[in-house]
């Protein structure tokens, strides 16, 4: 009897952690797409493509290949040319320094969800840890 009930409750241990992950990854998207639509979009464009010439684009990019680089970049911006899927862009970045480690968390949750069909979940410690790496 204790052997099903301690099988039953493990069960349940681990259901319910999975869900609790389940959710903070939605809560992640969410909040990373709004994120998006409020720091991004006006220059990477609503789908990701970017902007012609000017803004090099998000969706399929290349460069997410590096996930040290893409964090480095949102939190830092960048300048100079940027070679994005072998096509040169010489628009800067702004910086975003007041961004938090977790809204970078969730806006790249998202982007690799959205932009690339990756559900690679990104913690605010990793950030954290990635941002401490930044070449400045």
């Amino acid at each position: 009897m204790k052997s099903k009930l301690l099988i039953v409750l493990s069960v349940f241990l681990t259901t319910s952690c999975m869900n609790s992950e389940e959710m903070t990854y939605e809560k992640y998207l969410v909040n990373g797409e709004m994120l998006y639509f409020q720091k991004c979009s006006n220059c990477h464009g609503e789908d990701g493509n970017g902007l012609q010439n000017l803004y090099p684009p998000l969706r399929d990019a290349d460069y997410f290949d590096n996930l040290d680089k893409v964090i480095c970049i949102i939190k830092n911006g960048a300048s100079g040319e940027m070679v994005v899927n072998g096509k040169s862009y010489n628009q800067a970045m702004p910086a975003n320094p007041k961004l938090y480690d977790l809204d970078i968390a969730q806006l790249t949750t998202w982007m690799y969800a959205e932009f690339h069909g990756q559900k690679k979940f990104v913690s605010a410690d990793s950030v954290k840890d990635k941002l401490l790496r930044c070449a400045n």
